[in-house]
């Protein structure tokens, strides 16, 4: 039974460099996103020879522990058969080995939509990165296809030298006061901190779900970080489930400077637990009289509405707000009110 051509099944859909922190690293990753077609059901153990010739050509395959954790991980799921994503995700890692680079972090994952694929690896160098990643499509094909030989990983490897030896793209160095998140009143909030006193000059970036979800975080370090919600609608459907879409709103944690301040809502306590990874001392907000023992015990500080005003309870001492005034959503209002508290606080470095 002939299966079909694998070089008009396996479709390159995205290609593209993740410059800044992301939802899968802190480290830049090329992004390369795929629909395998009928590959999406024909593994590596369907195709007789394809593992020893992919091995053949690329005989590092062998040092890839994959998830089985040892030596030779990769070449066994191969033999017991892996898919077409995964298999480009180890052979870009791969490529980008022989050529020099110490790279090995890689993940193959549902993609935006049914039946594609999203798959990111880290790299050292932008263009080598999202070359190695077509590359390693276009060997795969070949390796489905019966064509794979070693001639073929050689013109490549002699590709990606020649670019690694080009400046690389430079990397994020850029500071900024405040990030802000989430599906909510990202502009008003950021208004809200202007007329609150915050400069209209400083920096404060409205970071869309789906900009931090396509290209990472567009700086380097922040102050502080703020997040309104858990609720990132416009990005693909995937991600809007619990999971990826609290991982993607505190992507900005990973900036914040060290004992830096990330706001968010109360109750989202895995988004405050990943900030407090990070680094962050979390201040939380609520405008729904829904804070929680939990919420409280370890919050670096606490906003919260009663009677039509903000209160705040920071650094020890209770603060009123300021009564909402109707120009931004609540929340809006609540997070930058504190945020604008806690940046004066780093200012005068106050401790809590």
């Amino acid at each position: 039974m002939s299966r079909p051509d694998p070089y008009t099944e396996i479709r390159l859909l995205s290609l593209r460099s993740v410059r800044g922190a992301n939802l899968w690293s802190r480290r830049p990753v090329t992004r390369i996103d795929l629909h395998p077609g009928e590959y999406d059901e024909i593994s590596s153990a369907h195709v007789a020879g394809f593992t020893e010739a992919l091995v053949a050509a690329l005989p590092g395959l062998w040092e890839h522990r994959c998830s089985i954790g040892e030596r030779g991980g990769f070449v066994t799921r191969l033999r017991r058969g892996t898919y077409a994503p995964h298999i480009i995700e180890h052979v870009g890692l791969e490529l980008q080995s022989m050529a020099g680079h110490d790279v090995g972090y890689g993940r193959a994952r549902g993609g935006d939509r049914p039946g594609e694929y999203t798959v990111v690896f880290e790299h050292l160098h932008a263009e080598v990165g999202m070359r190695a990643a077509a590359l390693a499509l276009e060997l795969v094909q070949r390796g489905f296809a019966g064509e794979l030989d070693r001639a073929a990983v050689d013109f490549a490897l002699a590709e990606l030298a020649s670019l690694a030896e080009s400046p690389d793209v430079p990397a994020l160095h850029q500071t900024v006061l405040c990030g802000i998140a989430g599906g909510g009143d990202r502009a008003g909030a950021r208004d809200e901190m202007v007329r609150r006193g915050l400069s209209q000059h400083e920096l404060v970036v409205d970071l869309a779900p789906s900009y931090l979800l396509n290209a990472g975080l567009p700086y380097s370090r922040s102050h502080i970080a703020v997040v309104l919600d858990a609720e990132p609608g416009d990005v693909p459907e995937r991600y809007r489930e619990d999971d990826l879409a609290r991982r993607l709103v505190a992507i900005p944690a990973d900036a914040v400077m060290r004992d830096g301040v990330f706001i968010c809502p109360a109750r989202e306590w895995e988004v405050q637990d990943m900030a407090r990874d990070a680094g962050c001392r979390v201040a939380v907000f609520s405008t729904r009289d829904d804070l929680r023992d939990r919420d409280m015990r370890v919050a670096h500080a606490v906003a919260f509405v009663r009677d039509g005003r903000i209160v705040m309870e920071i650094a020890g001492s209770t603060e009123d707000g300021g009564e909402l005034d109707g120009q931004a959503s609540p929340a809006a209002q609540v997070a930058a009110a504190l945020a604008v508290r806690s940046l004066q606080e780093l200012e005068t470095g106050v401790e809590a």
